[in-house]
């Protein structure tokens, strides 16, 4: 995920910023604990689309 293009995209729900987890191809926001899928490299923006977070998955982005 290009580090320019992270720095101004905004989760739609919480407009916090969002963090690439390439484990899963996802953007992730923490403040809403939802993730977003990246498809062929886009990012797909959408609350509909999105997936919410476990508190596992929570706890395993606090420890990065």
């Amino acid at each position: 995920m290009d580090k320019k293009l992270l720095e101004v995209l905004a989760c739609p729900v919480s407009h916090a910023g969002l963090e690439y987890n390439a484990t899963n191809n996802e953007l992730v926001c923490r403040v809403s604990k939802l993730a977003y899928p990246v498809r062929e490299g886009i990012p797909v923006l959408l609350a509909t689309e999105s997936r919410e977070l476990t508190s596992e998955e929570l706890q395993a982005l606090s420890a990065d």
